[in-house]
């Protein structure tokens, strides 16, 4: 039973992030170069070496953003467990068969994954707010 339960909870996890990957992947496509600032022939005799210019993949370029979309996609794994260990909690509950131990663990990990979430949700609120204030600031 101990072997069941662990290999649910891996394909759960492995399907909650690999599904949404899959889903919004982009096609594979190769990296816009340009020339940059005028054209760069072979023969010619200047001096001025333009590099190729390669567009930014994360289409932001504010540090601030970055780690705020980081915290953010953090707190979302976060929340996804704390789901998981709800739904956990109350699979116990309704299995335990009148088992006074098993009822009262189920319990608590119903309560402990409420106010987990509870903690991230007030988490997430308080990281958007500050990432929109210093965003905002600029």
């Amino acid at each position: 039973m101990k072997y069941l339960s662990f290999t649910i909870f891996l394909s759960l996890i492995v399907g909650f992030l690999l599904v949404p990957t899959l889903l919004f992947a982009q096609p594979a496509t190769q990296p816009v170069i340009t020339s940059g600032e005028g054209s760069i022939n072979p023969g010619s005799q200047s001096t001025a070496a333009v590099g190729p210019k390669i567009e930014n993949p994360l289409g932001v370029d504010d540090p601030r953003v970055i780690v705020g979309n980081v915290i953010r996609a953090l707190l979302g794994i976060a929340g996804s467990l704390a789901l998981l260990v709800f739904i956990f909690g109350g699979f116990t509950w309704v299995i335990s068969g009148g088992n006074e131990e098993k009822v009262r663990k189920g319990k608590a990990m119903i309560m402990w994954a409420s106010l987990g979430l509870a903690v991230i949700f007030f988490s997430y609120a308080l990281v958007t707010f500050v990432i929109g204030a210093l965003a905002g600031s600029s």
